[in-house]
């Protein structure tokens, strides 16, 4: 009885890598929530969020997920470990990691382990410095080792192989110290996945900090001209489309100078 729940219990893990695990159900949910959460605490809810989802026409409303992430190194860095995990943890539930022994396998499972995290590295650090970039690889790197082991040793399978059979054990025996670290790394993973990563997300949506510049600009209306901060949602012609923190509407400004800080309120925490 013992090992066929064991036996469930790796299957259904299998299926859920092959289906993108956890970290795929809590994106989704976050890509939806997030970017929401974020419009309405920073210009006030009600009519305000429709008029600036307007305002930004859709192709620019990925704009809002973008800027929490670009602007925040933290967010940002447990973002690429994340994404990395899961779309690593997917393509090896169908097969794409190498799982024999051999030279050849190693040197191919090595490349495909290691491209991805240098790759965010690589952005992380263009975003935020040498050291968030260094720390975003080795951590991206590091949670892909588990999912590795359980794959070489047989104790999950991957969905389908080229010759349409399932793998069984690979004959594979890591050192029990590896098997121990492996077994941490599906609890870090989990962990950031499950708990870190929203708890970031919904942090950022209520700093009370625009996703964007704030902009001075030159804004005319009934009530004549004067000079006006707009959160710019787009740029049209030699002006820009923005959400009037002043007036509480979208307005067209003209001769718009950036300002130092993106703070629109007092975060949620302290109202």
């Amino acid at each position: 009885m013992r090992e066929a729940d064991t036996g469930r219990g790796r299957e259904g893990l299998r299926e859920a890598d092959r289906k993108g695990g956890p970290g795929h159900t809590v994106l989704v949910a976050l890509l939806f929530a997030v970017p929401v959460t974020k419009l309405t605490y920073t210009v006030g809810g009600g009519d305000a969020v429709r008029d600036v989802l307007v305002g930004m026409e859709p192709a620019n409303w990925p704009d809002i997920l973008l800027g929490m992430v670009i602007t925040d190194p933290l967010l940002g860095s447990v973002l690429a470990v994340v994404v990395s995990r899961v779309v690593f943890a997917l393509f090896a539930a169908r097969g794409a990691v190498p799982t024999g022994g051999g030279r050849t396998r190693s040197l191919q499972r090595l490349g495909l382990t290691a491209v991805t995290p240098i790759a965010m590295g690589v952005v992380d650090a263009c975003f935020f410095g040498p050291w968030w970039g260094l720390g975003t690889g080795l951590a991206s790197f590091a949670l892909r080792q588990g999912v590795i082991e359980e794959y070489r040793t047989g104790r999950r399978r991957v969905h389908r192989s080229r010759d349409g059979e399932e793998h069984h054990d690979t004959g594979h025996r890591p050192p029990g110290w590896l098997r121990r670290a492996a077994g941490a790394e599906q609890w870090v993973a989990l962990v950031l996945t499950v708990v870190v990563l929203p708890v970031l997300f919904f942090v950022s949506a209520l700093d009370g900090q625009a996703w964007t510049s704030i902009v001075t600009c030159r804004v005319t209306s009934g009530a004549g001209t004067a000079d006006d901060r707009l959160i710019e949602l787009s740029r049209k012609g030699d002006g820009v489309v923005g959400w009037n923190l002043d007036a509480g509407e979208i307005s067209n400004g003209l001769d718009c100078v950036s300002g130092e800080s993106r703070y629109v309120r007092e975060p949620w925490w302290r109202g």
